[in-house]
Order: C-alpha cells, then sequence, then structure tokens
C-alpha cells in the first residue's frame, strides 16, 4: 500500500504501470491481485479513479485524495519508527 500511496501522490498511476513498477522492486503481484488492492484503496477513499482515452482505449488512472495523504502521512511516520528501531544497534 505505501508504494501505490507514494506513487499515487506523485502523479497519476493506472495498473499496468504499477505492475511494472512493483516489479521493478522485486515485488512479484499478477493483475488479479492488484485491481483488487486498488479497488480497496479506492472504496477506503484513499485513492480516486478517473478514466482517460490514451489510444484510442480508456485507462483508468488513480490519484491519491487528501484522506490518502493523511494516511500516507501517517504510515511514513510508522515506517520511519519501525526503520529507526531495526536499523539503530546496527554496528
Amino acid at each position: 500500500m505505501a508504494h501505490i500511496l507514494y506513487h499515487a501522490s506523485k502523479e497519476s498511476v493506472y495498473g499496468s504501470w504499477l505492475l511494472e513498477e512493483l516489479a521493478s522492486h522485486g515485488y512479484k503481484i499478477s493483475p488479479g491481485s492488484l485491481y483488487p488492492w486498488l479497488n480497496d484503496l479506492l472504496d477506503q477513499n484513499l485513492l480516486v479513479q478517473t478514466e482517460r482515452v490514451v489510444n484510442g482505449k480508456v485507462r483508468k488512472y488513480y490519484d491519491i485524495t487528501e484522506q490518502g495523504r493523511e494516511e500516507f502521512r501517517a504510515l511514513k511516520h510508522f515506517l520511519r519508527e519501525l526503520y529507526s528501531e531495526i536499523f539503530e544497534h546496527e554496528i
């Protein structure tokens, strides 16, 4: 979720682009997993969806909502705390 919210906070994203982006970071996610996840984020009002015609085909784009930005800020705080806890005792 963090990765999706991060990219949606930077620019509009669409499913196949997200699949490629996540794969570049080692995540092996199928469309059958990604799209229900995106729908959950829509249902939670963390993302909003718009449709655009690209090369004659309708493509669904996702943008972060204000509620999504708040959730992402909270998630970043949690991740900072976790990172500090994990790495504070590194030699």
